[in-house]
């Protein structure tokens, strides 16, 4: 059965062909799964800076590696989310620029400032292999959340995996973000905290702007994550203890 959810697991959250039909009913009745993805896409973007350790050419390697092999999914979330924060008008127009495919000035600069953020943090990150580890683990713990916490105000794939959570999948996520206490030792903790901050964030935007929360919301919320993880992780490597 875990076998079957992980497959749909990484089909929904990567371009890596694990082969195979996978069905997604089974990843939905396991959301919680949702950091495994973290440890593999970050672990995948970690190898491949590893001889690099630091640096820009390392930051722009493992932030490029990790946009990529999520198949550009979450990005795309930022992009609308960018887009619909910046309408000036009531609800139902947000909703309606949220939904459309053209990219606008709001969803090209949120974009665009996350995607500097998270670079010049792992510019600085003592080790660039680590702070993506971090970053991405991250990012899908805060999605296994928002899955389980953020009320959907539209038919969707958020509303189809919101509507099969279950109340403890959020402490199993949780048990599957802790491994990463190997890696950065306390900065784990800061880590989840700022993680946490995020999410309850754009929780409560996304409440005052759409009356909930839909797939966008969720991948704007996974990228934020991400760099701001990063940024706390490049931070603790430059304190003096």
């Amino acid at each position: 059965m875990y076998g079957q959810s992980l497959r749909a697991l990484l089909k929904f959250t990567t371009r890596i062909p694990v082969g195979g039909q996978a069905d997604f009913d089974a990843f939905a009745r396991n959301s919680y799964l949702y950091p495994v993805a973290g440890w593999v896409i970050g672990g995948i973007a970690a190898l491949l800076v590893l001889p690099l350790r630091t640096g820009p050419l390392a930051a722009a390697v493992a932030l490029s590696a990790a946009i990529f092999i999520s198949g550009f999914h979450h990005l795309d979330g930022l992009l609308d989310f960018g887009d619909a924060a910046m309408v000036q008008g009531d609800r139902d127009r947000r909703i309606a620029v949220l939904s459309d495919h053209a990219v606008g000035a709001g969803g090209f600069g949120l974009s665009l400032v996350v995607t500097l953020l998270a670079f010049a943090a792992l510019s600085e990150a003592p080790s660039a292999a680590v702070a993506i580890i971090a970053g991405e683990v991250s990012a899908k713990l805060a999605l296994a959340w928002i899955t389980v916490m953020g009320k959907p105000f539209r038919e969707g794939i958020h509303s189809q995996l919101h509507a099969k959570a279950q109340p403890w999948f959020p402490l199993a996520s949780l048990f599957l973000f802790l491994p990463i206490i190997v890696f950065t030792g306390w900065g784990a903790v800061v880590a989840l905290l700022a993680m946490l901050v995020t999410l309850f964030l754009f929780m409560e935007a996304s409440r005052r702007l759409f009356g909930g929360v839909n797939g966008d919301v969720a991948g704007a919320t996974h990228e934020v994550t991400r760099a701001v993880v990063i940024v706390v992780i490049a931070l603790l490597g430059s304190l003096p203890f």
